[in-house]
């Protein structure tokens, strides 16, 4: 094995229009000599270049002039660039038009931002889990403890967002998901297949159903169409392989018409934790993979997938710990599998005006969620949800253009069928519930340009309904939307947006298939919920590489679920390990949040990169009495940064911040823990009253890299919270024992002492080995 610091990088460059591939397109990178052109597939390929990182600049005549930024040049592993240039209006060659790398559509004109795939990569405390990258985006809360991976957008509730990859819907990304909404502690995704992600905080594409706060997007990359390669990841709590490559490949082709990638990881924390003699055992696969084949310049079939094995379980330590024990007797017992398979048909229309896609898919959920009076053992059950979520779905999406217009029309079908087998000793509650059901739904816009460019205009609207739900109908659930925007300065360096739109959102399962002691379904006039969105803000661009941007939302909640139990909304509930939703509800709740958000974005210059954003808002939900309340997301004041510097022989560093203000939380009622323990019944009626201190967290990283002739390696060493500051945490309370052990009687509630959640910096280590 020997050092090479040279490495290959090749890419395609396509019309974002009708995505046919660009002939003498011109590639440079940037601060080089070195510059290619492309071949009639659009193709381009550079060879024995420094390995090092880099911007990379696309221009053709009658094109938007792009820049690719911070990509990082290895001698292996370089994953290929894919390049979609928008046509410039003016196609006079004297005329430089520049294609901004900050993404958004005349449909979606703000509250969009994206990561690429190195940005992830190199994310300082994410251990490479693009969820967790997903919390320092602007406007996104901590969850209790910053430990979660739940995306509470704004001051909605973590069930509000939904997920797409390559376009087909992702109900579950992560392992150890709560169900009903889709927080949890790791993420499921490889970064090793993504291209880009990006959030959308409002002005939600028409395709999209189900969003109230969020439409998170996953973007992968096709395998390589040259090679067979891959990497080996280890990070903090897994280690997984990733191989990728041409199949069926000619040997006159340069690049193979079909490509894979397939992934595998498996989790080790419950080895260690063994060794440790930690009581909680989190065992956990997952796969992922991706088959892309080009039948013609026309027509591409995508074949991909994604599932996880969870296996959650507990063991009383060698020694006897009053705090350990009452983790032992509170801690789930979660066994969960998830399954998502799809195949997308993406037809171009010859004459270049347009595309249609078709994609078919499944996914399901296997949950049991369970509580034992004796975890380790489990026996004597005290709470059990043994349920399936399994959809069967067909999307059809067609872009047209027609002169100055695009167009988007489609529509989807959903088969749903949901199983549930509920226990709770606590509500003498024992039922079997199964529903089976379709739903629908229809949507289109229009969009286009005005006053030579200088206005962008887009209006769209969907509808949505389903067989089983009485609350709702087809009609009742019309969601139109507008957006707009202004572009103030002729060079487009300054711009004025605006969108409003309606969104609706259907009840969860475990709502609609809830049922009371009779067997009856208490749930099943449960409307859809919905969500007022009203937008605006200004967009600055100071350069090229940088913007600027203010926002100011609101968002107005009606027909909200409300727990009839607790007297509270569930947007206060779903963040931690639960089952949302599996209870009696009104679906009469109202709630609004509302503030302004400040964002400063810096792509790759000068070796430096990053993203800083503040948000200030309120989020407020109703009780059953229809008084507004603050919900438990409410701190106010919300600050992240994320970036990095680029330094000699190819280190780098990067950090990140978070801070969240104080957070009102939901105590514990002493008196109603004591009779259902070990299950922990909160005091909902104080909401509002408590809150916790401020959550202050950063996380620096340390990367080199080195090149050799048959693979790179990469190094990285992390510590989450360098700067130790204490992490806030609810009281917890456990049973009052006595030196050995035994419960003292009679018997009372004590608040535990957690050591273990104070200002504790934790390091850890990882490398990739790309070849």
């Amino acid at each position: 094995m020997y050092s090479q610091n040279t490495g290959s990088l090749d890419g395609r460059i396509l019309d974002n229009q009708n995505q046919i591939p660009l002939e003498g397109a011109t590639v440079i990178i940037e601060g080089t000599s070195f510059g290619v052109i492309t071949d009639e597939n659009g193709y381009f390929n550079f060879q024995n270049i420094p390995t090092k990182s880099y911007n990379l600049t696309i221009s053709f005549l009658g094109y938007k002039t792009k820049t690719i930024y911070n990509i990082i040049l290895k001698s292996f592993g370089t994953p290929s660039i894919q390049v979609f240039l928008e046509e410039a209006s003016d196609e006079l060659e004297e005329i430089v038009l520049v294609q901004s790398p900050f993404k958004t559509t005349r449909e979606t004109p703000l509250s969009t931002q994206t990561f690429s795939a190195v940005e992830i990569e190199t994310y300082p405390g994410g251990n490479n889990d693009i969820t967790k990258v997903v919390q320092s985006m602007p406007g996104i809360s901590p969850s209790i403890g910053g430990f979660r991976n739940d995306i509470i957008i704004r001051g909605g509730a973590p069930n509000e967002t939904v997920y797409y990859l390559d376009g087909i819907e992702i109900p579950n990304i992560n392992h150890f998901s709560t169900q009903g909404s889709a927080g949890g502690p790791v993420g499921m995704l490889n970064v090793s297949f993504i291209r880009e992600v990006t959030l959308s905080s409002s002005a939600f594409g028409a395709e999209y159903d189900n969003p109230l706060s969020g439409v998170l997007s996953f973007e992968q990359r096709n395998g390589n169409s040259k090679r067979l390669g891959g990497n080996f990841r280890f990070g903090a709590t897994e280690a997984g392989i990733t191989l990728e490559g041409p199949l069926f490949k000619n040997e006159k082709d340069n690049d193979a018409k079909t490509t894979f990638l397939f992934s595998v990881r498996r989790s080790y924390l419950q080895f260690l934790f063994e060794l440790l003699d930690l009581p909680i055992r989190p065992d956990y696969w997952d796969y992922q993979w991706k088959v892309s084949h080009e039948i013609d310049q026309y027509n591409t079939l995508i074949f991909l997938g994604l599932g996880s094995v969870d296996d959650f379980s507990l063991k009383s330590p060698k020694v006897f710990d009053p705090n350990i024990q009452a983790s032992i007797e509170q801690a789930p017992i979660i066994k969960q599998r998830s399954t998502t398979v799809g195949l997308s048909w993406k037809k171009k229309y010859k004459d270049g005006k347009g595309l249609m896609t078709t994609s078919i898919s499944t996914n399901r959920l296997d949950n049991i969620f369970s509580r034992y009076i004796d975890n380790v053992s489990q026996t004597n059950v005290v709470f059990e949800n043994d349920s399936y979520e399994w959809e069967s779905k067909i999307r059809f999406n067609s872009i047209r253009y027609f002169d100055e217009w695009k167009t988007v029309f489609g529509a989807n079908f959903q088969y749903s069928n949901y199983f549930n087998n509920t226990k709770n000793v606590l509500y003498d509650l024992n039922y079997n519930t199964e529903i089976n059901f379709l739903k629908s739904g229809f949507y289109a816009r229009g969009e286009r340009s005005l006053l030579n460019n200088r206005i962008d205009l887009s209006i769209g609207f969907r509808f949505d309904s389903d067989t089983f739900s009485d609350g709702s109908s087809l009609f009742d659930n019309f969601s139109p939307r507008v957006s707009f925007s202004y572009k103030l300065r002729p060079d487009n360096s300054l711009k004025w947006n605006l969108s409003i739109g309606r969104y609706y959102k259907m009840p969860i399962y475990t709502i609609l298939g809830y049922k009371d002691v009779n067997g009856n379904f208490l749930n099943r006039d449960t409307k859809y919920t919905r969500s007022d969105h009203y937008v605006s803000g200004f967009e600055y661009t100071p350069s090229i590489s940088s913007k600027i941007s203010l926002e100011g939302f609101y968002k107005k909640y009606s027909q909200y679920p409300v727990s009839l139990i607790d007297n509270v909304s569930l947007a206060n509930k779903g963040g931690g390990f639960e089952v949302l939703g599996n209870e009696p509800i009104s679906s009469d709740g109202k709630g609004k949040t509302y503030g302004l958000e400040l964002l400063f974005q810096q792509k790759l210059n000068k070796n430096f990169y990053g993203i800083f954003a503040y948000t200030f808002f309120y989020s407020r939900f109703t009780s059953v009495e229809a008084e507004y309340l603050p919900s438990v997301w409410d701190s106010r004041h919300l600050i992240s940064f994320s970036g990095g510097y680029k330094l000699k022989k190819n280190w780098e560093i990067s950090a990140r911040w978070r801070f969240s203000g104080k957070t009102p939380y939901v105590p514990v009622n002493m008196d109603a823990t004591l009779v259902s323990y070990p299950e922990i019944i909160l005091d909902y009626q104080k909401l509002g009253t408590l809150k916790l201190n401020t959550f202050n967290q950063a996380d620096i990283r340390f990367d080199k890299k080195w090149n050799f002739k048959k693979l790179s390696f990469n190094l990285y060493f992390q510590i989450e919270n360098f700067l130790i500051q204490p992490i806030p945490f609810p009281e917890e309370y456990g049973l009052k024992r006595n030196e050995s052990g035994a419960v003292v009687e009679p018997i009372s509630l004590v608040e535990l002492e957690r050591e273990d959640r104070g200002n504790t910096p934790i390091p850890s280590i990882g490398f990739v080995i790309d070849f």
